[in-house]
């Protein structure tokens, strides 16, 4: 990874070798800027160069002002329905926090810190076509895996 200004949002854009399936885990660390406004985490089935069209099988958008984290999925260039409940909002500015998307055979399950935040339910059924990890937003990453 590049070293980035620290003024700059974060970006990362990283290859899913072999693209998503059932019991693989994603990990994004990183630390929250002081006034973050959102933090974006997309898994994608083309880079975004490429193609703007590639299907999303799962898009995390954290919104520091609301304090919300919504999900959504993008299938043949159409946005679903955004999923918003959760138990509670683990991000906080100035913070670092671990991230952790497990792959399970019905939906994605996200944790934070080790504690479960939410879960998405698959709505891409190739999941392998998911080979495209997208961090975007106001962080510094520390660690993808």
């Amino acid at each position: 990874m590049e070293e980035t200004d620290k003024n700059e949002h974060g970006e990362y854009i990283g290859e899913i070798k072999g693209g998503m399936r059932p019991s693989m885990k994603l990990i994004v660390m990183g630390i929250i800027n002081k006034k973050p406004k959102s933090i974006e985490v997309t898994l994608s089935s083309a880079p975004p160069e490429e193609d703007s069209e590639g299907d999303v099988g799962l898009q995390l958008q954290v919104n520091f002002v609301d304090k919300a984290v919504q999900r959504n999925a993008r299938l043949a260039g159409k946005w679903g329905k955004a999923e918003n409940t959760l138990s509670f909002f683990p991000f906080a500015p100035g913070e670092s926090f671990k991230m952790e998307i497990v792959c399970e055979h019905q939906q994605f399950r996200i944790l934070v810190d080790g504690q479960p935040l939410c879960g998405f339910s698959h709505r891409l059924s190739r999941l392998a076509s998911l080979t495209a990890l997208r961090v975007f937003g106001d962080l510094q990453l520390t660690k993808v895996a």
